[in-house]
């Protein structure tokens, strides 16, 4: 006749290598017990710069048509900043690539970031482009039918913080809200109120008498 009878030290050691087993199938356990995301917005910044001849005097017209065919080939456009290291400090360069940008809306940034040594005679202008994006997403690493912790899961918040990154325009806005002087200028809305103000009343100048009698 056969014992079913298992010492307890016997059945202790069943229990827990079943337990680990069960625990093995189920892959990470989800650890975030808050309603905030382990997976936030990361703003990376790539400086993309370009190099002129330059003096006192400015930008000749040659290297002027250089910027504003680097300008389109870079498609500016809302949240790019754009700055000037330039070691003699010249006012007509500065105004010469103030003059390219307010094309696209956008006015040179007083400060430049360091992009390395620049050859004499030379001015560097320097396109800032910010990215924002959710690294490790989605994130189904850990499973839920065993949450001991009761967390959240592991893609929880993906979703909303990809969309996010995705949709914002200025990427900036991200790390630090806009202030109140701007690097980009908003001329498209307020255009067209000027339009409609400087308008002349259309009864300024009298109705046209047209007589209703025939020759």
């Amino acid at each position: 006749m056969t014992s079913l009878y298992q010492s307890p030290k016997t059945f202790g050691a069943a229990l827990a290598l079943s337990l680990g087993l069960a625990l093995g199938g189920c892959g990470g356990i989800a650890t975030n017990a808050s309603l905030e995301s382990i997976h936030q917005p990361v703003v990376e910044r790539v400086n993309y710069t370009l190099d002129v001849t330059a003096g006192p005097s400015g930008l000749s017209y040659p290297e002027q048509s250089r910027v504003a065919g680097w300008f389109e080939a870079m498609d500016l456009k809302y949240g790019d900043r754009i700055s000037i290291d330039d070691p003699i400090q010249s006012e007509a360069t500065r105004a010469a690539i103030v003059q390219l940008a307010g094309r696209y809306g956008l006015i040179v940034s007083s400060d430049a970031p360091t992009t390395g040594g620049i050859a004499a005679g030379n001015a560097r202008i320097i396109v800032t482009r910010s990215k924002a994006s959710v690294p490790g997403c989605p994130d189904w690493s850990a499973k839920n039918d065993f949450n001991p912790n009761n967390a959240t899961s592991s893609n929880y918040g993906c979703a909303t913080n990809a969309n996010f990154a995705a949709m914002v325009a200025n990427p900036e806005h991200l790390l630090k809200g806009e202030g109140s002087n701007s690097d980009t200028l908003v001329m498209s809305s307020t255009k067209a109120i000027g339009v409609y103000r400087n308008q002349q009343p259309t009864g300024a100048a009298g109705l046209k008498q047209n007589s209703t009698k025939g020759d």
